[in-house]
C-alpha cells in the first residue's frame, strides 16, 4: 500500500449496527477505492477473516452528465438500437428451439427480430420523447460517486486487523 490512510481508526461514533450484522467499527478512510481494497488484500494475504470485513462508501453523491441534445431522430435511433438488440436476443433464444436445423433456425429467427426490434423499439422512442413534450431534450449518464471509502470490521476483530495492517497509533 503506497497511501497511508487519511483516518487510522474511527472514533465511537462511527459503529454501524443492523439486525442481521454484528457491530463493526472503521478501521481506516480511504479516498479511493482502489486504497481501501489494497488494505482488505494486505489483510487476506495476512490470513484475517475477510468475510469479516466491508468497504463502504460513504458521503454519495448523484452525478448525471448530459452528453447530448436529445430530438426527433437521435430519439428514434436509441429506440432502435435498444429494440434491435432485445429483437435478436429473444429472436436467437427462439431460433434455438427448432429441432430440424438449430443453427439456420436461430440465425434467421435473430436476423426477423433485429428487423422488427429496430422497427418497433425506434417507434416507441419517438413516442416516449413525443410525450414528453420538450421537458427533458437531453441524454445523460448518471452515477453515483462516494467522497470517501471506510475499512470495516466486525468489532471482535478490529484490534486484530488494526495490528495486522500495522496502524497502530
Amino acid at each position: 500500500m503506497s497511501e497511508q490512510p487519511a483516518s487510522r481508526t474511527a472514533p465511537p461514533t462511527s459503529r454501524t449496527v443492523t439486525p442481521e450484522a454484528p457491530a463493526r467499527r472503521s478501521i481506516a478512510t480511504f479516498q479511493h477505492y482502489s486504497d481501501a481494497e489494497q488494505a482488505v488484500d494486505a489483510l487476506s494475504d495476512r490470513g484475517f477473516p475477510v468475510e469479516r470485513v466491508a468497504i463502504v462508501g460513504r458521503d454519495l453523491e448523484m452525478i448525471e452528465q448530459v452528453t447530448g441534445r436529445l430530438d426527433y431522430p437521435r430519439a428514434a435511433l436509441r429506440g432502435a438500437a435498444g429494440g434491435a438488440v432485445t429483437g435478436v436476443l429473444i429472436g436467437w433464444i427462439f431460433g434455438l428451439f427448432s429441432w430440424i436445423d438449430p443453427l439456420i433456425g436461430a440465425l434467421l429467427l435473430a436476423l426477423y427480430g433485429l428487423v422488427f426490434g429496430a422497427i418497433v423499439g425506434a417507434a416507441l422512442g419517438l413516442l416516449l420523447h413525443a410525450m414528453q413534450r420538450g421537458r427533458r431534450d437531453f441524454a445523460s449518464a448518471a452515477f453515483v460517486k462516494p467522497q470517501r471509502y471506510e475499512v470495516m470490521v466486525d468489532e471482535a476483530v478490529a484490534p486484530e486487523a488494526i495490528r495486522l495492517l500495522g496502524w497502530e497509533t
